[in-house]
């Protein structure tokens, strides 16, 4: 049973929240920070505890919400990544991870941004250009530290924004340990009242469906 990483805050709850439902053996799960340069830091430290070998026997999955780069993902949908692409670099993850998850959940490619991706404008061209899916800002980072010490990663994710409208733009909210600024996210809020209430009601949404594939995935398991 892999032990999941899951971004701190909403997504950490939601994913615990589905396994709390689940009867019997439950894997390990550690919160991680938001942003590239956050994750690596902790992944580092982490790596350095004792009980790090333990943890992370047989795999790592990671697990939280994404933004639809694309049409065909809508708010809701679940995604499982064939791979991960950061500055030209593209991470594979693990194939026999994703073999072990349903397979009526779509297969994708995935962005890792060291910012939030907040212009609809934005999104589509990058999905076009770059002939991605999705988007993150933790994904790759992940793949790339596990990578070299030979441990299977797989991503399972829940689509929370969609490419056809703008989100606001939270990045001045995000501390530079990947922790959440709540004044400066609600002060974001309030500038942008209309973008705030879609991202809200899809984050909702996103986390909503995060919680019961939780407890599907790891029921069947």
């Amino acid at each position: 049973m892999p032990t999941i990483l899951v971004p701190q805050g909403a997504e950490y709850a939601a994913v615990c929240r589905g396994l709390n439902r689940v009867t019997g053996k439950k894997p390990h799960v550690v919160p991680i920070p938001v942003g590239i340069k956050p994750v690596k830091e902790y992944l580092q430290k982490w790596s350095k505890t004792k009980d790090f070998g333990n943890e992370i026997k047989p795999g790592v999955l990671v697990m939280g919400l994404c933004g639809s780069l694309t049409q065909q993902y809508k708010v809701g949908d679940i995604v499982l990544y064939q791979d991960c692409m950061y500055q030209q670099q593209v991470q594979q993850c693990s194939h026999i991870l994703n073999a072990h998850i349903q397979s009526t959940v779509k297969i994708v490619k995935s962005l890792t941004s060291d910012r939030v991706i907040c212009s609809a404008t934005e999104k589509r061209y990058l999905g076009e250009t770059m002939s991605v899916d999705v988007v993150d800002m933790e994904g790759f980072a992940v793949l790339d530290f596990f990578k070299k010490m030979g441990i299977e990663v797989a991503m399972l994710r829940v689509v929370s924004d969609d490419s056809h409208h703008d989100i606001p733009d939270i990045s001045a909210a995000i501390n530079p340990d990947g922790s959440l600024k709540p004044l400066s996210l609600a002060l974001t809020f309030i500038r942008q009242p209309i973008a705030a209430t879609r991202l809200i009601r899809g984050s909702l949404q996103g986390l909503k469906v995060l919680e019961q594939v939780t407890q599907l995935l790891f029921s069947e398991g």
